[in-house]
């Protein structure tokens, strides 16, 4: 009978040794949420400054106030991360029609125009435009006319449509928008036509394709999201042109907000060596083309996307060929020295500053920082953001005082999702299959995102028509600010600035908000 007992004990022992570790696993979990509650107790979903905007999202946008991450194992932050850039979605009906833009001075972007190829997926889009509302992901933009919006996406500066931004095409197209993907040059078989990449920060073929896609729908709102460090080009171009852009609302889904810092601080190796492998296939493919501009053979060696980056970009980086003081060429002439480019008059006055590379790399980030003009932006703009991101520097560096004392720019801090991952609770994905099964596998900050262009264009339309601040299709102030981009032409004006301004006094007809609850009017002041 012992012998019997101590048998039963012996196969029992494993399993209550797991059961015992699971309990611990668990008190460490429910340890770990009630400080997480606690802490968000302490900080607001939504950071902003208060404005009527602020106030009117946390009502009506229940996706922004009440951010719900998926647990451990689905949500860990290498897992997340991973399987938004290599896992695509199950039954991927996605696809792009093409169109190669011709720039000012000769280079060529693209500009994928999103497609849903299945009969169901068309009927059911036929379905959502057709209606003004729907439980989960609300109103499309332009449901309610003839003129769906357009979404422009813009992905990760090493270019490529990502199974993420993928994920975001279907869902969006889902709910009547016109999608279409960014592409910058020499990226995701983009042909090169000109010996020039572009840089972190460089908004000018961005502003260009923006102008093309409005020409192509000029009836329509259109809006943005760029992915991680696609923010660059996204921001730098929101704040560049100001009043004067043809979007109506960004948003920027784990964005890279601090340029310079990001490409300084370490990245967990296997995110690095992924980056710097795509870069340089896509330098190596090209290599003949630039060994006259650039160090080839020195962004090719670099180990960090620092050292690549300044190769490209900065002069200092770049070894001249020094010819002996003597040897003058054929025409009698010096030889140009090796990082001097030479560059058409035309393409030099399009090109502006960044006809010729930086001097070093600070000079670089004066020129590339993303939020250098962050006190132009004038149209509301949404950064999802999570404390677990193993590709951005802590979150203890965001710069928290520009969306506490910024109008436009909207910040919701997550302590799960990764770099560009967000994975719904298990909860709710069951609450939302039951509700609506359109979006039960879609990422949070999709819902998010989708949900943020929704409610800004209800308050937008609600500010028409009190008569307030907006008046005319889109609002007064934004179609002056367009017929004020004159000839679309002209390139871009360009400023050195430092990343974070000291605010600038404003007009008496402009009142902003104070902690005491004015109102903020959501009138634009005209910079360009």
């Amino acid at each position: 009978m012992e012998l019997f007992v101590w048998d039963c004990l012996s196969c029992l022992l494993p399993s209550l040794f797991l059961l015992l570790l699971s309990l611990v696993l668990h008190w460490l979990r429910a340890r770990c949420r009630t400080g997480r509650a606690s802490m968000t107790e302490e900080e607001p979903p939504l950071i902003c400054k208060h404005s009527a905007l602020a106030k009117y999202l946390l009502r009506h946008c229940g996706s922004l106030a009440r951010p719900r991450p998926a647990a451990w194992p689905r949500g860990d932050p290498h897992l997340q991360t991973l399987s938004a850039l290599l896992c695509g979605p199950a039954g991927d009906t996605v696809e792009f029609t093409r169109d190669n833009l011709l720039l000012r001075d000769g280079g060529i972007v693209a500009v994928d125009w999103a497609l849903e190829t299945g009969l169901g997926e068309r009927i059911g889009r036929g379905r959502w435009e057709g209606r003004k509302e729907h439980q989960s992901g609300g109103k499309a933009l332009g449901c309610f006319t003839s003129t769906p919006p357009v979404l422009l996406l813009i992905p990760h500066s090493w270019g490529g449509a990502s199974p993420h931004l993928k994920a975001l095409c279907h869902q969006a197209i889902r709910q009547g928008f016109y999608v279409v993907v960014f592409h910058p040059r020499a990226t995701a078989g983009c042909p090169l036509t000109t010996a020039r990449l572009t840089e972190f920060g460089d908004p000018a073929d961005l502003d260009q394709a923006v102008t093309y896609i409005h020409s192509r729908h000029p009836s329509s709102e259109l809006v943005a999201v760029s992915e991680g460090s696609g923010s660059g080009i996204l921001l730098s171009y929101l704040g560049e042109c100001g009043s004067s852009t043809y979007l109506t609302a960004a948003a920027a889904l784990s964005p890279v907000l601090l340029g310079q810092l990001w490409f300084q601080t370490a990245m967990p190796a296997i995110y690095r060596w992924g980056a710097l492998f795509h870069r340089k296939l896509q330098l190596r493919r090209y290599a003949n083309s630039f060994r006259g501009v650039v160090d080839v053979d020195r962004a090719l060696s670099s180990s960090s996307l620092r050292d690549f980056e300044e190769a490209l970009f900065c002069s200092s980086a770049q070894r001249p060929e020094k010819p002996p003081l003597n040897s003058l060429n054929n025409s009698g002439l010096r030889p140009r020295p090796h990082n001097e480019r030479e560059v058409a008059p035309s393409a030099a006055w399009a090109l502006g500053e960044r006809a010729q590379p930086a001097e070093d790399w600070d000079s670089y980030w004066e020129r590339n920082e993303p939020l250098r003009d962050a006190d132009e932006v004038a149209v509301p703009v949404l950064c999802i953001c999570s404390r677990d991101d193993p590709l951005l520097p802590p979150a203890s560096t965001l710069p928290i005082a520009l969306f506490q004392n910024n109008p436009h720019f909207f910040l919701v801090l997550t302590d799960k999702g990764g770099h560009c991952g967000f994975t719904r609770d298990q909860q709710e994905m069951e609450e939302g299959k039951d509700e609506n099964k359109e979006v039960e596998d879609a990422s949070w900050s999709h819902i998010a995102v989708l949900d943020f262009f929704r409610v800004v264009a209800d308050f937008l339309r609600g500010e028409r028509r009190d008569g307030t601040s907006w008046g005319g299709p889109l609002g007064g102030n934004i179609q002056a600010g367009q017929r004020n981009r004159g000839s679309t032409m002209g390139p871009l004006h360009r400023r050195r600035a430092t990343v974070m301004r000291r605010p600038r006094p404003q007009a008496p007809e402009q009142s902003s908000v104070d902690e005491e609850g004015e109102t903020f009017t959501w009138k634009r002041s005209y910079t360009r």
